[in-house]
């Protein structure tokens, strides 16, 4: 059973969740930062017995599981060498990601460091979201089962994803105006279009030409290329800016948060 949030229904702070949500569903909105490969999860284990043959399927419903050690058959209750081998071929398996979810930058108070919550996204829920997508997610929150809770006092939790439901687009699906096309294409070939570009990155801040024109080259990065001695050199370049306290080092970076689609502002905070 998977249930969808509506639409009209806000998504609270990731911060908001805490140990009295275990067990509820929750609605949260948040950055994802990392994300694992797609790897097969057992739904439905298939067991076949050495003696009779008989096949015993046996449904998973968590992420661990004890398999059966005994076969039902009449015939091999009384046999205490009752082998079953797990037949991979005949059980069902789903597709299983884990993803880690941040809170949103203007969401954590000063002085604190982000929280974050560890996502399962199974089935039809793979490859819905990549690092630097802003989602709301809407699941079950539930502690692990990798310690029985009786003999343990702590346990570390996660959210069962029922519903992502995307922010930010992809850059790939990013779609230019042909009015913007025509702008482009009248100033391509003026001699100052490249200082026109970098100025127009903050024009509320003044000066630092050659900072927002290194900014400008940022976003555009480069072409990777491929030497013959199978070298691969990539396109992107990295920026490291130094200055005083209050030269806008901070201004300059979150205006390029709003231009690239899957930019993520972070800071030192904590």
């Amino acid at each position: 059973i998977t249930f969808k949030a509506e639409e009209t229904e806000p998504p609270v702070k990731l911060r908001q969740i805490r140990a009295s949500s275990i067990g509820h569903l929750v609605n949260f909105r948040g950055i994802c930062t990392r994300i694992s490969d797609v790897k097969p999860l057992i739904e439905v284990a298939c067991f076949t017995c050495d003696i009779c043959d008989q096949a015993t399927y046996q449904e998973v419903s968590g992420e661990y599981f004890s398999p059966l050690m005994t076969c039902p058959s009449k015939s091999c209750k009384t046999s205490s060498t009752v082998n079953l081998v797990l037949e991979t071929r005949n059980s069902k398996f789903i597709g299983f990601q884990e993803a880690r979810i941040q809170e949103l930058p203007e969401d954590v108070p000063v002085g604190h460091t982000p929280r974050s919550l560890t996502i399962h996204l199974k089935g039809n829920m793979t490859r819905s979201m990549g690092p630097g997508n802003t989602v709301d997610v809407y699941g079950i929150f539930l502690p692990t089962g990798q310690k029985p809770i009786q003999n343990h006092l702590l346990t570390t939790t996660y959210v069962d994803a029922m519903t992502i439901r995307k922010h930010k687009a992809n850059d790939v699906n990013v779609t230019i105006e042909e009015q913007v096309l025509n702008k482009v294409q009248k100033y391509r070939h003026r001699g100052d279009f490249y200082s026109q570009l970098a100025s127009s990155i903050a024009p509320e801040i003044y000066g630092h030409t050659d900072i927002k024109k290194a900014l400008l080259l940022l976003l555009c990065s480069g072409v990777s290329r491929g030497r013959k001695d199978g070298v691969s050199i990539r396109g992107d370049i990295h920026i490291c800016l130094m200055g005083d306290p209050g030269v806008a080092k901070s201004q300059l970076l979150k205006h390029i948060v709003q231009l690239a689609p899957r930019a993520v502002y972070t800071t030192g905070r904590g």
